[in-house]
């Protein structure tokens, strides 16, 4: 019934959904906009039975091994085909049901000759045959054999019990199971529930994301001028920069010059006073030695040879350096005053306005594209929000909805009487259970009984009552034996041909998925079909969509839509093309033109004044006449050490005025070294390392600037000619990353529809329940277990009741007994055999 039930549901979403068009979401969406609602299934992809599955096992082990063969798909082409004629293959159906037939023609023999049997043999028990006769020959291996019949009949109860337990169980299961139905179709309903209203908000959902979407392309368009107009500014930087640069390193080169300029000439202007100062400090320190060595003391030893020394040393103090010499600075100076009367810097920046500008201008100039592109973005959403209103979307899923509800009122209004039903099969079985279970406790009261009252002094007429009781036990229960067990095989051979069949034909087939296969082979259900399912769903019957397909892709929980390959009917992927819903897009930006106007990055009064700078031949000076004039000493003799010298020929005069002179004359050079030579060779210094940096920076300076006159020109030429070729790619680039904004949307859209919008999880897990769950887990196998205890307990009462027939006459009292000769051949088991006396 749940079979019935399942299938056309599975079929009627398919017919509804080619019907209704695109559904959504998407199985790589890991990558897009988002993620569209899911749902939780209720009902359990796998089935587990539980510790009775080991039971469930082993009977389909037993059942493979009677029906070995494969399944036989041919034959039910054949059938299918109507092709199939039993006279001619009958051959090949007995050869696959083979071992079926073997034991269902012995359960058939068992089910004929239990019944004669028992009758004759209650026949000969009543003409004292058979074992009727109640008289019990003595032998010798008496005490062996009623311990053997006893012990095997122990054993042959327990296997029987096993048998009752496998049955019993297994009724129980199906009755258990068969109770859980009701929430089984429930929660397959509600799973088939949720995923239609789901549907309904997937696709809602992915209509929504539209205005995501259209969001994130407003922002790109209100953010043209630093998305646009500063990569425009970015691919112009790397040419422009580097000259702006250097235009600028060269008006502060042209203003440090001047700077340069002005300080040496200032400063060799101050050092030629301060060495005019010094040559005066060293004419009157001159003279005063003259003076000091024209004493009379002088010419008197030892005095005079000092003296001497002293007077031709006077010679040293003289200034060293040669400052007149020195060119003036002045024309260089007036030179760099007449360029810098063109403010280079101020040109600089105005180019560098008018270049860094361009992002305004794209601003100011796309203004009206932007409105356009914008209202482009709205009338698009509008388009895309119609896609709910052309499919019948909502009307479809609310005549499934009908049709699912009408299903599932009906199976809640026949569970009753499945229940019903299922409670007289449970009766029965427990009947058949109870009447074994009786049989076998019949049978351990009798080995209880007689065990307990058997006394190896008793002869068999002298029994006791417990003993004798034991032994009517065990007949009693073979009498039930015979009564009964024939209807018992009857039973287990009709549920064990059906049970048997059901599970190699349709369970295994259905779980290997061979029953697919054969449903699949081409222009089998419909001759004029290449393909079944392709020609009721999607009226083509060339397109490769097959039973086992469309289960396995539902298995995997993939949208229907590629799952029932939709595209033949409703292309979502044409619907949802770029060149559709995109040109107007490519449109509007198409009229976005922008126009820069000449950018100068300096004008002609800016190259006139570099060419200038550069003729002005700074690196020409002089400047190896400033290094060695200013690398030399103040004065020709080191004045300190000249001081010392002084002092330690001083220190060598004897005493007197002489000595006090020059002691006078001493401090005056040290005090012209201290205040004067210091100051000078200071001056000189710092002379000497501007006019060496100097000179270092303006080695190259022509060269420099007419490198930069090269790389202006080289840049402006790029500028005028090649600046909208880069303007028109970065509109280009630009537009395409605003585009990308839909193709993203719309890719995520076309394969969510393709691969995950009301994914089939829930149909093919309906189908699971209803053939794999209902029919083969909680009927077929529960059947086939039952036959199988049944069956085992069944066919071991035949040699049960044998050996309980053999072990009531140890237990019986005897109406007559053999007579011994002595009590001591009595005890040794000697006797003669006399004939039958009546006790």
């Amino acid at each position: 019934m749940a079979h019935a039930l399942g299938i056309p549901l599975l079929l009627g979403l398919m017919w509804t959904t080619v019907s209704q068009g695109p559904w959504a979401s998407a199985e790589e969406a890991g990558d897009t906009v988002s993620d569209i609602p899911t749902v939780q299934y209720e009902t359990k992809e796998v089935y587990r039975p539980g510790p009775i599955g080991f039971m469930f096992r082993m009977t389909c082990l037993f059942i493979h091994m009677v029906l070995p063969q494969p399944f036989p798909e041919d034959t039910l082409r054949q059938v299918i085909e109507k092709k199939f004629d039993f006279a001619s293959d009958q051959r090949s159906i007995i050869a696959y049901e083979l071992g079926v037939i073997i034991c269902a023609v012995l359960g058939l023999l068992f089910v004929i000759l239990m019944p004669l049997v028992g009758f004759f043999f209650g026949l000969c028990r009543c003409c004292n045959k058979c074992g009727g006769e109640m008289h019990q020959r003595q032998k010798k291996s008496g005490p062996c054999l009623r311990k053997y019949f006893a012990v095997s009949l122990l054993v042959l109860c327990i296997l029987i019990s096993l048998g009752v337990i496998f049955g019993f169980m297994a009724s129980q299961h199906q009755t258990t199971r068969i109770r859980g139905t009701r929430e089984l179709a429930r929660s397959n309903f509600q799973d088939m529930k949720s995923l239609l209203n789901t549907t309904s908000e997937q696709i809602k959902y992915l209509l929504n994301e539209y205005d995501t979407t259209k969001m994130r392309a407003f922002s790109h368009l209100d953010g043209i001028k630093s998305l646009l107009g500063n990569r425009i500014l970015e691919q112009l930087k790397p040419r422009v920069v580097p000259v702006m640069d250097g235009l600028q390193d060269v008006a502060e080169a042209i203003k440090k010059t001047k700077e340069t300029l002005v300080h040496v000439n200032k400063s060799v202007e101050t050092l030629k006073t301060s060495a005019a100062q010094l040559s005066i400090s060293l004419q009157e320190i001159r003279g005063s030695l003259e003076k000091t060595l024209s004493v009379p003391e002088c010419t008197q030893e030892p005095a005079a040879k000092t003296c001497d020394n002293i007077r031709n040393s006077l010679s040293q103090l003289e200034v060293k350096p040669k400052l007149d010499q020195l060119p003036s600075l002045d024309k260089q100076i007036q030179s760099v005053d007449d360029i810098l009367q063109t403010d280079l810097s101020s040109l600089v920046q105005k180019g560098n306005k008018t270049f860094n500008d361009i992002p305004q201008k794209v601003e100011d100039q796309a203004r009206n594209v932007v409105s356009d592109t914008k209202k482009t973005l709205i009338s698009i959403g509008s388009s895309i929000y119609k896609i709910h209103d052309q499919i019948p979307i909502e009307e479809k899923l609310s005549e499934i909805m009908k049709s699912i509800n009408k299903s599932e009122s009906y199976i809640n209004s026949h569970l009753p009487s499945v229940q019903k039903y299922d409670s007289y099969r449970w009766l029965g079985s427990l009947l058949i259970c109870s009447l074994l279970s009786l049989i076998v406790v019949f049978y351990l009261l009798g080995l209880l009984c007689g065990t307990i009252g058997y006394s190896h002094g008793a002869t068999p007429t002298r029994r006791g009552f417990v003993s004798n009781t034991g032994g009517v036990f065990l007949m009693v229960g073979v009498g039930i034996s015979f009564l009964f067990c024939w209807i018992f095989m009857a039973l287990v051979v009709l549920t064990f041909v059906v049970g048997g069949n059901l599970e190699k034909l349709v369970c295994e087939p259905y779980q290997n998925r061979k029953l697919f296969r054969v449903l699949d082979t081409p222009y089998l259900l419909n001759k004029n079909w290449e393909f079944y399912l392709s020609g009721m769903i999607l009226n083509k019957s060339d397109v490769n969509l097959t039973f086992e397909q469309v289960y396995s892709d539902c298995k995997e929980d993939r949208g229907l839509y590629n799952t029932l390959k939709l595209e033949n009917i409703y292309n979502i992927s044409e619907e949802l093309s770029m060149e559709k819903h995109i040109e107007s897009i490519h449109q509007d930006l198409d009229q976005l033109t922008v126009n820069v106007g000449r950018i100068t990055l300096l004008d002609d009064a800016g190259r006139q004044n570099l060419l200038n700078f550069s003729n002005l031949d700074v690196d020409k000076i002089d400047f190896s006449a400033f290094l060695a004039e200013t690398s030399k000493a103040p004065v020709k003799v080191n004045l300190l050490l000249y001081a010392n010298g002084l002092e330690d020929k001083t220190n060598s005069l004897p005493q007197g005025d002489l000595r006090t002179l020059l002691k006078n004359d001493i401090k005056t050079i040290r005090k012209i070294y201290q205040n004067q030579v210091k100051s000078m060779a200071q001056q000189m210094s710092s002379i000497y390392q501007t006019v060496e940096a100097f000179q270092q920076e303006t080695s190259d300076l022509g060269e420099r600037v007419n490198g930069i006159l090269s790389s202006l020109n080289s840049t402006q030429d790029f500028l005028t000619n090649h600046i909208s070729t880069v303007i028109t790619e970065e509109i280009k680039n630009y537009g395409d990353v605003l585009v990308e904004y839909f193709e993203d949307y719309l890719t995520w859209v076309d394969i969510s529809i393709t691969y995950r919008v009301a994914s089939c999880k829930p149909f093919a897990t309906a189908l699971d329940s209803t053939i794999q769950v209902f029919f083969c887990s909680f009927i077929v196998d529960p059947m086939n277990l039952f036959w199988f205890g049944i069956g085992k307990a069944t066919f071991l009462l035949l040699p049960a009741l044998i050996f309980a027939v053999k072990l009531a006459k140890y237990y019986r009292r005897m109406d007559s007994e053999d007579v011994y000769d002595d009590m001591r051949n009595r005890n040794f088991g000697l006797h003669k055999h006399y004939p039958k006396l009546t006790v």
